[in-house]
């Protein structure tokens, strides 16, 4: 890259130049870790670390990781941790001993040794928690049932992380040379002293102070990133590291009032800072050294997207979940994270492995993450495609699923209407349509509107829309019409087919946003569609001119 005599160009030019290339990612339907690391290759190669911004850009990573591990921090409320659920810890802890050990013997067999193989093995075992929640989010899967177990599986696989990483900060370092017995005996002094400071502070100091900064968003927010960089620089002052300090100052504030709004705010410069972890680390790695690694490269990647799946879909079945839940939660989590990246530039910093095994583990995170994104935006259709092959991990009865279902009602019942999707604008819909003594049954694949609806004496069930094989297990024979106020097209155009499928004689109604996809859903078969804002406006306009007409 060209060196430019004012660092303030040099960054200009940089984040120009990745701007571009985030706009070739969106295009391409990739994350932009992607193309961050992409343009920290390129960059690299030219010569980025004489650079006047080296230095800069190396800060502003620390910072970026820094936050990162802070937000982490924040949404580990102990309430909602034990929200989680059994499924999540068996299938967590199962997932990270299983992908570890297979892994491990992975390497020895690519001829990995000593601290490398362990590295490697250990980075595998973990999944990107920011892909996840982005493309979950964007598919508005992130309350499904499948969502949940996603998210309390990667807050596992975080919280293991930065164990992992507390130990090889307290162990691994050269600056220390005693006895295992001294060692071990420091780092219980130290952990108790930080945590002890860390507790008080929680209990006694941070809600006052919160609850009076928080007068001023702005000064509420300056104050969290205070925190966290002053307990990093304390955790690494007492020689863990500065990941473990900002990860217990958002411990300490996950129990407050403000922990969503400080998450909220704090995403968006989180990410911005990651962006110069990604472009160093990508400044970092040598060119030349990645073709000699993409043999194993490519072993370990196929073992990420499509071992650690299979082990997922086997501890989620086990636990009495049904394979459809199994198949998405486990394609969700097919990749490695840039936890696994970070973990790798730790080992390197700490002389445990080299330049080369950190482009290993790079290189895997690069064909998982790029690979994994298209099995996330198409999980439905692969599920399709190989639900008979999956049957093996579908149990006799899934009894958790079944619960959500079973507890609905006594007896079977005849219904009416069915009505899929119960947010804002199904329920608004469940509730209209008792008026007209019908009855009515709702669906939804978010288990606490299920939940919600159940408490207020609505008959409900728990279940998929995108699922073909949970359509039989409804009472069609009788119903008027089968609603769904899901709008995405794919979605509704599955639930169609699905109800073809079966001999549902009645009518569909289905609800999309854009003028588009109205023709083609009533070609493919829509014996009504609906517009919610369309529909809406029409019936404001409507009671707007009214007055005028008196």
């Amino acid at each position: 890259m060209p060196s430019f005599s004012n660092v303030f160009y040099e960054i200009a030019a940089l984040l120009a130049v990745t701007s571009l290339a985030g706009a070739l990612a969106l295009w391409l339907r990739q994350p932009l870790i992607m193309a961050f690391i992409a343009v920290g290759v390129l960059v690299g190669a030219m010569g980025f670390d004489g650079g006047v911004a080296s230095e800069q850009v190396n800060l502003f990573a620390e910072l970026g990781i820094t936050l990162l591990l802070f937000v982490v921090g924040l949404k580990l409320d102990p309430q909602e941790i034990r929200a989680v659920g059994p499924v999540a810890i068996v299938a967590g802890v199962g997932q990270i001993s299983l992908t570890a050990s297979l892994g491990y013997l992975i390497g020895l067999a690519t001829g990995l040794r000593g601290a490398a193989v362990l590295y490697v093995a250990v980075a595998l075992t973990f999944s990107s928690t920011i892909i996840v929640v982005k493309l979950l989010s964007d598919k508005r899967e992130i309350d499904a049932l499948h969502g949940r177990i996603a998210l309390g599986v990667l807050i596992v696989q975080d919280i293991t992380v930065v164990l992992v990483m507390i130990g090889l900060s307290a162990f691994g370092g050269e600056a220390y040379h005693p006895s295992l017995g001294q060692a071990l005996l420091m780092f219980l002094i130290k952990g108790v002293a930080v945590l002890m400071i860390v507790s008080l502070s929680a209990r006694y100091l941070l809600p006052r102070l919160l609850h009076s900064l928080a007068r001023s968003p702005e000064l509420l927010i300056l104050f969290a990133i205070t925190w966290a960089i002053t307990l990093a620089s304390l955790g690494e002052a007492l020689g863990f590291s500065k990941e473990v300090g900002a990860f217990l100052a958002g411990v300490s504030l996950a129990s407050t009032h403000y922990r969503a709004t400080l998450g909220a705010r704090l995403v968006g410069l989180r990410d911005f800072l990651l962006l110069f972890f990604f472009l160093d680390l990508g400044a970092h790695i040598d060119i030349g050294h990645l073709g000699s690694q993409l043999g194993p490269a490519v072993v370990f990647s196929i073992f990420v997207l499509v071992g650690k799946p299979l082990m997922i879909m086997g501890l989620v079945g086990a636990m009495g979940y049904r394979k459809h839940t199994g198949a998405h939660t486990s394609l969700a989590l097919s990749q490695i994270s840039e936890f696994s990246l970070i973990l790798g530039a730790l080992g390197v910093s700490l002389g445990h492995i080299s330049e080369d095994v950190m482009g290993l583990i790079t290189l895997i995170g690069l064909i998982t993450i790029g690979l994994s994104t298209y099995l996330i935006l198409y999980t439905s259709a692969l599920y399709q495609r190989f639900s008979a092959w999956l049957t093996i991990f579908e149990r006799n009865i899934p009894k958790r699923e079944e619960a959500l279902r079973d507890s609905a009602a006594a007896e079977p019942r005849v219904a009416d209407v069915i009505i899929f999707g119960l947010g804002r604008y199904g329920g608004c819909i469940l509730q209209d349509l008792r008026q007209y003594d019908l009855v009515v049954l709702g669906v939804d694949f978010d288990p606490v509107l299920v939940q919600y609806w159940r408490k207020r004496n609505f008959w409900t069930f728990y279940g998929d829309a995108e699922d073909p094989e949970f359509t039989n297990a409804l009472p069609l024979s009788q119903a008027q019409w089968v609603v769904s106020t899901i709008p995405g097209r794919d979605i509704s155009l599955t639930l169609l087919h699905s109800l073809k499928h079966h001999g549902f004689k009645g009518g569909v109604a289905l609800t999309c946003h854009t003028l588009q996809d109205v023709d083609l859903l009533k070609q493919a078969g829509a014996d009504l569609v609906l517009l919610p804002f369309r529909d809406a406006a029409e019936e404001a306009a409507r009671k707007l001119a009214e007055p005028t007409r008196n």
